[in-house]
């Protein structure tokens, strides 16, 4: 079991150019109240070990209990309530010259609270990082980045908002549907139809599943599979010319591959296929 920690780091100005720098990280086995009234000057993670508590901002307060926590933007004010008598909480802050694009880019909600279920890694990474504390491991410079940056993409693929579905959930629910796009992806019979017919949901389900775990609806999913696919065949098949390659991956016709080949790519299949065999030849 971990014991109450407070790691802070020294972020030297080489530090400063780094994405993402990881500021401080520590464990509380018993969070008090206590009052931010100009917030936090980096990014500020705070979750929920055992108990609950509150954080209060300006126009709400939202609790968090067991496997709940939020991210803070700089710069917000907030304080903490205990609601039980017990409150133990892990936090993390972290700042860097690509830290709030990367939270964007990763779509992460702000002020918002964030739960997962209790068998995902952020249950129990309290201990993970104590373990690393305890040992005096090298949190600073890339280390430290890697570190928080693991930690984000952790967050990502098990935290889940308003009870929808994490990534990692709406991966798993579409794996069977994967399996089938990855045999049947040249047919012109597979659609959103196909698609919700072979997961046994309605095409709205499937719409949300894609874009929860992907980003991408169904059928842009199936574009960026037919696209990899016609890759490894213009790699591969030395002897398929570009209108074979198209109907196996499922395009209408050869103009039709080409045109969004050229989109996607930004060379045209057969300059792709060219410029990769120069290549090949030039190592050898």
């Amino acid at each position: 079991m971990a014991i109450d920690y407070r790691k802070f780091f020294v972020i030297t100005e080489t530090d400063r150019k780094l994405p993402l720098i990881l500021e401080t990280v520590g464990y509380e086995s018993q969070q008090l109240y206590y009052k931010r009234e100009d917030g936090y000057p980096c990014f500020h993670w705070l979750q929920t070990i055992e108990g609950a508590g509150e954080i209060i901002l300006d126009n709400q307060s939202i609790k968090l209990g067991e496997n709940q926590g939020m991210l803070l933007a700089a710069g917000i004010p907030h304080e903490y309530k205990v609601l039980s008598s017990k409150w133990s909480t892990w936090y993390l802050t972290f700042d860097g010259a690509l830290a709030a694009s990367i939270v964007y880019a990763l779509e992460f909600p702000l002020s918002t609270q964030i739960s997962w279920g209790t068998e995902t890694p952020l249950a129990n990474i309290h201990e993970y990082f104590y373990e690393k504390y305890r040992y005096s491991y090298d949190f600073t410079g890339m280390n430290g980045s890697l570190e928080v940056y693991q930690f984000l993409t952790l967050l990502k693929k098990h935290g889940n908002v308003n009870k929808s579905a994490s990534f990692s959930q709406s991966h798993e629910r579409l794996l069977p549907l994967l399996f089938q796009l990855e045999q049947n992806f040249g047919s012109a019979d597979v659609g959103l139809t196909w698609m919700s017919n072979e997961l046994g949901v309605s095409p709205q389900h499937v719409n949300t599943l894609f874009r929860k775990a992907f980003g991408l609806s169904p059928y842009q999913y199936l574009l960026q599979l037919r696209l990899q696919k016609s890759k490894e065949l213009l790699i591969t098949g030395h002897n398929l010319t570009i209108k074979q390659i198209a109907e196996t991956t499922g395009f209408l016709d050869a103009s039709h591959f080409i045109s969004t080949f050229r989109k996607s790519v930004g060379l045209t299949p057969e300059v792709f296929r060219n410029q990769y065999h120069k290549n090949q030849i030039e190592k050898g």
